[in-house]
């Protein structure tokens, strides 16, 4: 169980994946910081949750595409309430098209909202985490479409797959500091994100025949969260049914 003063950055914490995230870690006695970008009532409804439960949690609000909202927002924060014992990367966007037919816009805002905002939410929180002198988690939310690429994803694809590129080489950096970073990449999990996916014929694909769902995802984010993990990092998890092995 953690103390009161380690707490956790979830981006993206509004709903699907990243609210269960969120809530799974309130549950395991972190206190949470509940980003989000657009939604305030949802993210509102989820830190609502978490108290209502006995947890402790709070809202912040930036874009991670947006590299100075980054800086300010997350600067501002860590001064006010300290640093961070956890990152996890949760927010991101699709725009999905087959190659031929994407836009120039469309390539541009993936890749620099998923794979820059990698960038621009660790690179304020890093220092900060260093300077701590303790452990900390860093967990970066990479996809299935990142290992195994998914047709009409390349933008998409190749942004996640960067993550994971980013990870690795961030996890070799921290390690003397007792800072893990390691991925988790979900395959088709049962949120709005795939409402306009063809899930039956996806469905058949996955050996165990069906979706995943978003508790599932945030039990291995947990368990990256907590001390028992602190031999793990470098590491990529897929949650997915078995479809990317």
């Amino acid at each position: 169980m953690s103390t009161p003063s380690e707490s956790i950055l979830v981006t993206g914490a509004s709903r699907g994946i990243g609210r269960a995230i969120a809530q799974q870690l309130a549950l395991d006695g972190f206190s949470v910081v509940v980003h989000y970008a657009r939604n305030a009532s949802a993210a509102q409804a989820c830190v609502d949750q978490i108290q209502a439960a006995g947890g402790d949690a709070r809202l912040l609000s930036f874009d991670i595409s947006d590299r100075a909202a980054c800086e300010q927002a997350l600067s501002a924060d860590i001064e006010q309430h300290g640093c961070y014992y956890g990152l996890v990367l949760n927010a991101g966007i699709s725009q999905d098209q087959a190659l031929p037919m994407m836009s120039g816009d469309d390539w541009d805002s993936v890749i620099q909202t998923n794979l820059g905002g990698f960038y621009n939410v660790v690179k304020p929180c890093v220092m900060p985490m260093i300077r701590r002198r303790a452990a900390g988690r860093i967990i970066a939310l990479s996809s299935v479409s990142g290992l195994i690429g998914n047709r009409g994803q390349t933008n998409y694809a190749a942004s996640k797959a960067g993550i994971i590129g980013a990870a690795k080489s961030l996890a070799l950096e921290l390690a003397k500091r007792k800072i893990t970073v390691n991925c988790v990449a979900p395959g088709l999990i049962e949120t709005d994100m795939i409402e306009d996916a063809p899930v039956d014929l996806i469905r058949n694909t996955i050996p165990l025949r069906r979706l995943g769902q978003p508790e599932e995802v945030a039990a291995i984010v947990g368990f990256l969260c907590s001390p028992a993990a602190g031999y793990i990092t470098r590491q990529v998890i897929a949650v997915d049914g078995g479809l990317s092995s």
